[in-house]
């Protein structure tokens, strides 16, 4: 039975694929931008009594949830926190609390979604700036590029609640016998996966997500940002995709294919496939969410439980170590219907104390959001290698501050698909897809 979060993460990142094509009808009915309007005389999370609701779906282990409720409640005894259960399904969830927000319900008060939902929310009145409320010294704390994620139009929308990312994952044992180093550069370790699967040490050297869907703009960001691109520019109103940057990017993650350090199959891989291979001892390394790591460890599902080895993502030659890891995760933000808005912030901001976030952390394993809680977390032994890692990596967000991310994200995967598996050759990828991402940051279809 595969974990929860196994379950959850890799649905967050396929099921945005399939809302994309009615992800813009959707918002575009939810009405026109609007200011949050508060009910409250103080909303600055001063307040200390009254009862409201969270929506929230399940993260990964039973139990964090109430948890954190019970501890928050312990907290603050006049204060009552009513737990309603998302659908676990993303593009539900998304899809249901738009709808009760649009519809102008004032519940829920404060809702749990992902990390690219600010600019679509932001940008047709779904949450609350909470920016408007909370000062610089409480966005501060978080770990570089998680809040620069939650902004659109220079507000902050959401407050990271916990954080995913890329790693890399590695088979210790196999390069010990080959005498051969973490790899550090892209190039690097495209050079050892080919020794390894010359020497019939493993069937294949690299496996990661290559499919046509959401998880291959995460991993392209990746790349793409190594070799110091970007997708947009900073006012999302012009593509940079046919840039030599991303032309470097995407000729490096083709010749992994054609050289054979990676299967041809990666072209159709998710993140389950890609796991499921690798823990299979099938491939040497490893692209993939921090859940992929208790998975490696689990012997009914896997054949190299001791064996692997977690590092942060590699860069390009010429360029400073470590790489790039694609932010991933959750945020709180606020119905702006809320008839609570001061008690909706006490809500966020103790969600974002040390109490809370060690007990995300330390508890249940999930990687910290508030920097100074992570390095904590990351220094004791007994940290998972994700965390420990987590600490020392750098973090690059999806171009999602556009309300128009999920057709931008498509005209990306799609076509970079295309040339992975050689239907196109990459620089006619990269010019259509750059056509096709100023077609939807300009709205259109």
């Amino acid at each position: 039975m595969e974990p929860k979060k196994r379950v959850r993460t890799s649905n967050r990142v396929r099921l945005l694929a399939v809302v994309v094509a009615s992800s813009s009808i959707v918002l575009a009915a939810c009405g026109s931008s609007s200011t949050a309007k508060s009910s409250s005389t103080s909303p600055s999370g001063s307040a200390t009594s009254g009862t409201i609701t969270w929506w929230a779906s399940p993260i990964a282990q039973v139990g964090i949830r109430q948890t954190l409720i019970n501890a928050f409640e312990k907290a603050y005894p006049k204060i009552h926190v009513n737990l309603v259960s998302a659908p676990t399904n993303t593009g539900t969830n998304r899809s249901q609390v738009v709808a009760q927000i649009s519809g102008g319900s004032t519940t829920p008060d404060v809702f749990m979604g992902d990390v690219i939902w600010p600019a679509q929310f932001g940008a047709h009145g779904l949450a609350v700036p909470l920016s408007n409320y909370l000062p610089s010294s409480y966005w501060a704390k978080f770990a570089p590029g998680l809040v620069a994620g939650a902004e659109y139009k220079g507000k902050v929308y959401g407050s990271p609640l916990f954080e995913d990312q890329g790693f890399l994952y590695y088979r210790k044992d196999l390069l010990a016998k080959a005498h051969l180093p973490v790899p550090k550069t892209w190039e690097q370790l495209k050079q050892e996966s080919l020794t390894l699967v010359h020497d019939h040490l493993v069937k294949y050297g690299f496996v990661w997500q290559g499919n046509s869907y959401e998880g291959l703009t995460c991993d392209f960001m990746e790349y793409l940002t190594s070799a110091g691109g970007k997708v947009t520019n900073a006012a999302y109103t012009k593509a940079y995709l046919d840039s030599p940057q991303a032309i470097q990017a995407v000729s490096f993650m083709r010749s992994l294919i054609t050289s054979g350090a990676s299967p041809a199959a990666v072209t159709t891989m998710e993140e389950p496939q890609a796991m499921a291979t690798f823990d299979a001892g099938d491939a040497a390394f490893l692209r993939n969410w921090d859940y992929a790591w208790a998975n490696s460890q689990t012997p009914s599902d896997s054949k190299v439980v001791g064996k692997v080895g977690v590092a942060p993502l590699p860069t390009f030659s010429g360029h400073s170590y470590p790489g790039y890891s694609t932010i991933g995760g959750w945020n709180l933000y606020i119905n702006p219907h809320s008839k609570h808005i001061a008690t909706d912030l006490t809500f966020i901001k103790w969600m974002s104390s040390v109490q809370a976030q060690t007990i995300l952390g330390k508890k249940y394993s999930e990687i910290p959001t508030v920097e100074s809680v992570r390095k904590a977390i990351a220094a004791q032994a007994s940290a998972p290698p994700p965390e420990k890692v987590a600490a020392v990596t750098r973090l690059i967000a999806r171009p999602a501050g556009t309300p128009n991310y999920p057709a931008l994200s498509t005209a990306i995967y799609t076509n970079i698909n295309a040339a992975l598996n050689g239907s196109t050759s990459v620089k006619s990828a990269l010019a259509s897809a750059e056509s096709q991402a100023n077609t939807a940051l300009s709205g259109g279809l």
